[in-house]
């Protein structure tokens, strides 16, 4: 007989995708350092994206929507990570506009049930060539829709 994992909670909306906090991730205190709480969020961002093909190689020209910056990031920490382990990054889009979007994240146990962190972060696609904003494509455009939070 093998022990099944836990199935996380449903979520209502977004993707909860699993991070590793290590040891060298702790400050000096023993507590996640701030910085490194949007590391693992881009981490899981890049994550969630890449199981969709959507990926960066080296190549801008080729990047298609991987080829994007950050205009704006926000976050605020709401209780501390003490200990090494496994959490989690509850993702959602809050806008997908034409050009960019924003979208939302919380920085939680692995099952979703407690949040250590939440923020806001806004990206713009970009065109290869010039850095100038660019749409993004249909397919981009199709999942992202899938990740958007319903309004209230």
């Amino acid at each position: 007989m093998t022990a099944e994992a836990p199935t996380a909670p449903a979520l209502p909306y977004g993707r909860l995708i699993p991070v590793t906090v290590h040891f060298d991730d702790l400050d000096a205190l023993g507590l996640l350092h701030n910085a490194r709480y949007p590391l693992m969020v881009e981490r899981a961002w890049t994550e969630l994206w890449n199981g969709h093909g959507v990926r960066f190689d080296g190549d801008w020209a080729a990047a298609g929507d991987a080829c994007n910056a950050v205009r704006e990031l926000t976050i605020g920490y709401e209780a501390p990570v003490t200990r090494p382990g496994t959490y989690a990054v509850h993702l959602w889009l809050e806008r997908l506009g034409t050009t960019g979007l924003t979208y939302g994240f919380r920085f939680c146990s692995g099952d979703g049930t407690r949040t250590y962190a939440r923020g806001t972060r806004v990206l713009v696609r970009l065109d290869a060539t010039t850095l100038r904003p660019a749409p993004w494509s249909e397919g981009f455009r199709t999942v992202g829709r899938e990740l958007l939070r319903p309004a209230d």
